[in-house]
């Protein structure tokens, strides 16, 4: 593939559509501040004469033509107009776009497809325009495409929208890689800006009969024309404005069933606008607006920076500071002693395992233990043979002196000597298992004692763990 030379902005023509309002006039006056000649492109007359003059008083060199991007024919006839007076462009930004507030269902198919002409059939004619000149230019130069977040996540009540703007990153993406394709010398960038402090909403179709606004965050339109002519200098691929508009789209991707129900719930009364009336502005879905030059319209809180977009702008910046940050901490740590082992060292002896017990001394007490176990058995087993012998040598007393008396006595004492004789076994057998009964609790005593004795001890591993 043939490498597009994307010059200085001081050294650069460039194009902007939808140049009089908002986003693309934040562009177009950055632009003109940085040095670089601007070609705009608009359908109001009278404002792009005057933004013309404004920036013309700074000293900038400044053209405009009047089109609509939905018309091929009026984008190619001012791309030739730019040819003509600054001999050709290497920037195209595609920022022209309208919008409709209300539900799918109650938008009628006419001004679904009027928002279509502009935001995606606007974008398409741009592009191939550009494309056909860039192609031609030894350097090359790059395309813009201004998409929006909502082409991640998509919200009700600008359903159509969030579709338009759907199709312009599935054409941004498709366009991109033909062109690596043939390889020619062009960059294809998207910018998806989150909620923009600009006249958006006044200048959208409002179906709902209630005042609407951008959710918080709210980001400034600088912020955004700063990331658009960054990729007017800069190969990047697909860029995002706004944190915040990144986390709903990564929540969205990642959980939709759930995003799904939320976004339907609460969606429509995070865009209500509760702290103004509704007013019936005249929308610009098929005429121009000729309010003036309103490049922001002052939100409570706007923020003046993405860190998102300077994160992807500058990843080796981002990353060697991540790097300088993370090594601080790990010096720090390594560095700040207390009396004796360092703080790291006694960390990671607090997180192994074996160094949590003590396992030569329990296993002597275990060995003790087991020691005592065995001697009582032994001891058990030596008095229960003590007990039968008693009881045996009783046994032969009494039948002994059976054997003088007479037949009755000696069934008696014959019967006598028998159940001395069961009684003799069922006790041997009572005193073997209270034998083994209170041997268990004797090996619980001994290991409670045993534990109770460590923990008195100034260094013992049982008192570390119960104050950690």
């Amino acid at each position: 593939m043939t490498k597009a030379n994307l010059k200085p902005l001081n050294q650069q023509a460039i194009v902007v559509t939808g140049a009089t309002s908002g986003i693309g006039l934040a562009v177009a006056r950055r632009a003109a501040r940085a040095g670089a000649c601007v070609f705009l492109i608009a359908r109001g007359e009278g404002d792009l004469k005057t933004l013309c003059e404004e920036l013309q008083g700074t000293g900038a060199r400044v053209a405009w033509a009047v089109a609509d991007v939905a018309d091929y024919d009026a984008l190619a006839e001012a791309a030739e107009k730019c040819r003509r007076l600054f001999g050709g462009f290497d920037t195209w930004v595609n920022n022209a776009g309208v919008s409709i507030f209300g539900p799918i269902r109650e938008t009628t198919l006419e001004d679904q497809r009027r928002l279509f002409e502009t935001n995606y059939w606007g974008v398409v004619n741009g592009s191939l325009v550009a494309a056909e000149h860039l192609r031609e230019r030894p350097d090359g130069g790059a395309i813009i495409n201004v998409g929006s977040i909502l082409s991640d996540a998509p919200i009700p009540v600008q359903g159509v929208y969030s579709a338009s703007k759907h199709a312009v990153k599935g054409f941004t993406n498709a366009l991109r890689m033909e062109l690596m394709r043939e390889q020619a010398p062009i960059t294809v960038s998207l910018v998806k800006p989150a909620a923009i402090d600009t006249p958006y909403n006044r200048h959208a179709r409002n179906l709902t009969g209630q005042a609407m606004q951008n959710p918080q965050p709210v980001y400034a339109t600088h912020v955004v024309a700063d990331t658009i002519l960054y990729c007017a200098s800069h190969p990047i691929r697909e860029i995002t404005v706004g944190g915040g508009g990144r986390l709903i789209a990564s929540f969205y991707a990642a959980l939709p069933g759930v995003a799904e129900p939320l976004f339907a719930r609460f969606a429509p009364s995070l865009m209500r606008d509760r702290r103004s009336a509704y007013e019936p502005y005249d929308d610009g879905l098929y005429d121009p607006t000729e309010d003036g030059l309103d490049e922001e319209v002052h939100y409570p809180m706007v923020r003046q920076f993405s860190a998102l977009a300077e994160v992807r702008k500058h990843p080796g910046i981002t990353a060697g500071v991540v790097a300088v940050l993370a090594g601080v901490g790990l010096a720090t740590l390594l560095l700040n002693q207390r009396t004796g082992p360092t703080r790291l060292e006694t960390l990671r002896g607090r997180m192994n395992p074996r160094g949590w017990v003590d396992t030569a001394a329990l296993r002597d007490r275990i060995e003790d233990l087991a020691e005592t176990v065995r001697h009582g058995l032994h001891e058990a087993g030596e008095r229960a043979g003590e007990i039968g012998d008693e009881a045996r040598h009783r046994s032969e007393r009494i039948l002994h002196d059976a054997r003088h008396s007479s037949r009755k006595a000696m069934r008696k004492h014959g019967r006598k000597a028998r159940l001395y004789a069961r009684d003799a076994g069922d006790y041997a057998r009572t005193h073997a298992r209270e034998g083994g009964a209170l041997l268990a609790l004797a090996t619980i005593a001994a290991a409670v004692g045993a534990a109770a004795l460590d923990a008195r001890r100034p260094d013992s591993k049982l008192r570390g763990l119960t104050r950690h």
